[in-house]
């Protein structure tokens, strides 16, 4: 999917003080258009390891748990296994600025990584923004019946 567009990436080497060297790395033009399109394609998406029906560590296991918990529907849902394509791996960690996968957007905004998402959604708070999101509907309160007068 990204191949080309990442591997025509610059890559820079950059010194740091005290002789330390390390690598940076910038997605093309092209590249960031290919993932910024990835990430629009669909009101929620998840790059990460393996697919829903096969995830490839326990991360992405959860990250898909926790999308199945909330009822998340599968139309709304596309996911990327970055394990297919490693330009795609790197990429999409510059793109974000955020160094591990899972990395869940939702409606083209990015929320966060596993630890971010379980966070979440052990308080309550990833329900509310899906819901304000409108990913998932809205859960209305149960009606408090009113008692008759006496």
């Amino acid at each position: 999917m990204l191949r080309t567009a990442l591997r025509s990436s610059l890559f820079r080497p950059a010194v740091l003080g005290a002789n330390r060297v390390f690598a940076a790395r910038f997605l093309s033009q092209e590249a960031r258009a290919q993932i910024q399109n990835a990430v629009s394609s669909s009101p929620v998406v998840l790059f990460m390891k393996g697919t829903p029906s096969h995830p490839e560590c326990g991360f992405s296991r959860a990250a898909i748990q926790v999308l199945q918990l909330q009822e998340v529907p599968e139309e709304k849902l596309k996911t990327y296994n970055v394990l297919v394509d490693p330009e795609l791996r790197s990429g999409i960690k510059e793109f974000s600025d955020w160094p591990t996968i899972p990395q869940l957007y939702v409606n083209g905004e990015f929320v966060g990584g596993c630890d971010i998402l379980l966070s979440m959604h052990q308080s309550g708070e990833l329900e509310t923004f899906l819901e304000n999101s409108n990913i998932i509907p809205k859960v209305e309160g149960e009606a408090v019946p009113v008692s008759a007068s006496v």
